[in-house]
């Protein structure tokens, strides 16, 4: 009877729904159909700590066996709301979680899904996160910015697969396809093309209506990443961050020219020996300063890439 009490217990508080565990979210959360077996919901455009911390995208492909999921938000309360809203348009179970890419506003809702059984794929480089000093920082950051969603109870998850090469499954007679990109906004990023939808899930190496984060993403690659996505024909594109785009290209090729652009900018002023302040205010950026989180990021991104093109200009 001990034992019988001791594992209802442990099932109990290991629910996702354990109130003791998860402090309820207040956010607006909608799930919103593009097609027939894909939804997303759309986080706010912001900083990251904003909104309890709902300023990313997660999607959701919904099969006869089973349910995937597309990112898992950036606290275990956000993931936990979305399991709520699953439960709304299908009983299957979530069975697989891909991640793409590891940083915090996309992964500490892992925890929800994993507990339940579902399997969690990565794209090589995500361990470079996991093993590295920022990610236990970052994570003790977000539990005092975003307490109580983010609190003690809140952990990383490692992957059950990496995957280092495109890998194509079948589920409830759907085809996905999850294709590493490399080092690109991150350590490693990936993507999820949904075959019968044809709907593509980018994550953030597509900012729709806004400015994307650089941190420090290899800048070179990720242009070559969104030159290589606009050859594609897609119904829908569902980025990292922002709306849904309908016109994916419109969103790549949105992308594709901020990333030029800084690289142009900050490359010239490297090759001539410019300072960076001086670069930075000659430049014009009319043509995204009325974008979200422009002052926030748009700086600090010039900056990055600014470094990146003097150590670029160093080894050739």
């Amino acid at each position: 009877m001990r034992m019988l009490v001791s594992l209802l217990l442990t099932v109990l508080l290991g629910s996702p729904v354990a109130a003791a565990d998860y402090s309820p979210s207040d956010v607006d959360m909608q799930l919103q159909q593009l097609s027939p077996h894909v939804w997303f919901v759309q986080g706010v455009a912001g900083v990251a700590t904003d909104n309890e911390g709902f300023v990313s995208n997660a999607g959701v492909v919904v099969t006869d066996e089973g349910v995937v999921v597309f990112d898992s938000l950036g606290t275990p309360s956000l993931a936990n709301k979305l399991r709520g809203l699953i439960h709304t348009i299908t009983d299957k179970p979530v069975v697989r979680v891909i991640v793409s890419h590891y940083h915090a506003d996309h992964i500490y809702g892992l925890q929800i899904f994993a507990q339940e059984g579902a399997k969690v794929w990565a794209p090589t480089g995500a361990e470079k996160y996991l093993r590295s000093p920022n990610a236990a920082s970052r994570l003790e950051e977000r539990r005092i910015s975003l307490y109580p969603w983010v609190n003690e109870n809140t952990h990383l998850v490692e992957p059950d697969h990496y995957v280092s090469k495109p890998e194509i499954f079948s589920l409830g007679g759907v085809q996905f396809t999850v294709t590493p990109v490399g080092a690109a906004h991150s350590d490693g990023d990936m993507t999820l093309y949904v075959e019968p939808d044809r709907v593509l899930f980018s994550g953030d190496t597509i900012f729709e209506g806004r400015i994307a984060f650089m941190g420090d993403a290899n800048s070179k690659h990720w242009l070559e990443v969104l030159e290589h996505m606009e050859d594609s024909k897609l119904v829908a594109l569902v980025p990292g961050h922002g709306a849904a785009a309908h016109d994916p290209n419109r969103a790549i090729s949105s992308m594709r020219r901020y990333l030029a652009y800084l690289r142009q900018t900050m490359g010239d002023a490297v090759a001539d020996f410019v300072p960076f302040d001086e670069a930075y205010a000659s430049a014009d950026w009319s043509e995204f300063e009325h974008l979200p989180a422009f002052a926030e990021a748009n700086r600090r991104n010039a900056y990055q890439v600014y470094l990146s093109m003097e150590a670029e200009s160093l080894a050739q």
